[in-house]
């Protein structure tokens, strides 16, 4: 049996990350990867580009059943720290929308980042780690794997969730977590598609590959960015925002003008262009191919009907459902597709400060598999970054 100080369970962001700040503590460090490469998730990331952090992060942007975990970890290592580490290491990014950092070249560049740092620490990775069971024997943890036996002082779970299974998602730290007796709160998917069923469905399929700046809110949450139109039903940026606020049965509201005030819009259109018929009006904010199918939801009776001859209270209905359509969506895709995986182990079991549990010493969790979910843009990886450097000063 080998023995090391620190054996992480998962080669992710958040594995690296605590592999790399205990490696530079001077501790002895293995890394367990279950697939047949580290940092998955990072290269597919932003479309190959990684969106590795944000530059607005904060607490506000994370979900959490104690919306004050997280905050902890984020003031210790932020946005800007994980900012200088690329800029250590020459790699090009740049600035998409709302704060998002995107490599210039590639995720690949993250990845060999992170092994660099890894490699100058002394830090061992191995792949293809299946087979993952771990014991507690007078204060040691011993882990055992297709690869052999392990014995340590400090265990760090950080398996991710379960999103995207197809790169390896698996159960094994919600595993773990209960064999030692931690509390997991229910799972579901996050940042995820909706499916709809229905004329609805339809209506999405006949457009798919459609977008469109939207406001979309639910449960008392809002988020202004593209919606997408697909042969399932909704994704697009906002719709995926809304995904993780939202419970089963629960409708969205999607506003398609979220940068007008719609009854005052379409009034004055109506004096200032009286002859124009509705659909074309609309056409100048919106694609031609949704507004063609509102024009058969919410004013069917006068497709070519003028601006003029709409009386006052007809154009005032129809802006109102133009701002305040509601959905109600059948499902999401579920994992599948999911970015993220909400819930998980309960925060009140471990310490904010060193992401170790409170029952066993020793024993730590960090990144997706926490009880702590980001929003879209960054946030999941600044997460993965925080907790993992967290962890990695106590281990």
């Amino acid at each position: 049996m080998e023995h090391a100080d620190v054996i992480i369970i998962g080669g992710g962001a958040a594995g690296l990350m605590c592999a790399i700040a205990a490696g530079r503590r001077g501790r002895q460090v293995i890394v367990l990867e279950g697939s047949n490469r580290i940092g998955k998730k990072i290269l597919m990331s932003g479309g190959g580009r990684c969106n590795f952090t944000n530059l607005h992060t904060e607490s506000s942007r994370f979900i959490s059943t104690n919306p004050h975990f997280c905050k902890s970890a984020l003031s210790r290592y932020t946005q800007w720290d994980f900012i200088s580490l690329v800029e250590k290491h020459g790699i090009a990014y740049h600035e998409k929308t709302l704060g998002q950092l995107f490599c210039d070249n590639s995720s690949k560049d993250i990845v060999k980042m992170l092994v660099s740092e890894c490699e100058e620490t002394g830090v061992r990775i191995l792949t293809h780690c299946t087979d993952i069971t771990a014991t507690l024997d007078n204060a040691y943890y011993q882990v055992h794997c297709s690869k052999g036996s392990f014995r340590c002082s400090s265990l760090v779970v950080a398996s991710g969730g379960l999103s995207i299974p197809k790169m390896g998602a698996s159960d094994i730290g919600y595993r773990l977590a209960r064999q030692f007796s931690l509390r997991i709160l229910d799972t579901s998917a996050g940042l995820v598609p909706f499916t709809l069923t229905g004329a609805l469905h339809e209506l999405c399929d006949r457009i798919s590959g459609v977008s469109c700046r939207a406001a979309v809110a639910v449960a008392n949450t809002r988020f202004i960015e593209d919606i997408l139109f697909t042969h399932r039903g909704l994704s697009g940026p906002a719709m995926l925002q809304a995904s993780s606020y939202w419970a089963p049965g629960d409708k969205i509201e999607v506003n398609l003008l979220p940068d007008a005030d719609g009854i005052a819009l379409l009034l004055a259109a109506k004096r200032s262009r009286p002859r124009a018929s509705l659909r074309v009006l609309l056409a100048d904010r919106l694609p031609k191919a949704l507004v063609n199918e509102l024009q058969k939801l919410f004013w069917p009776e006068q497709r070519d009907v003028a601006l003029a001859d709409f009386t006052n209270e007809q154009l005032r209905r129809i802006a109102i459902k133009l701002q305040s359509w509601s959905i109600k969506p059948a499902a999401t895709e579920g994992y599948r597709t999911a970015e993220v995986t909400m819930g998980g182990i309960d925060t009140d079991e471990l310490s904010s400060k060193t992401m170790g549990s409170k029952r066993h010493p020793g024993l730590y969790f960090i990144g997706e598999v926490v009880d702590v979910t980001g929003h879209l843009g960054g946030f999941n990886f600044q997460w993965a970054w925080s907790s993992g450097h967290a962890a990695g000063q106590f281990v």
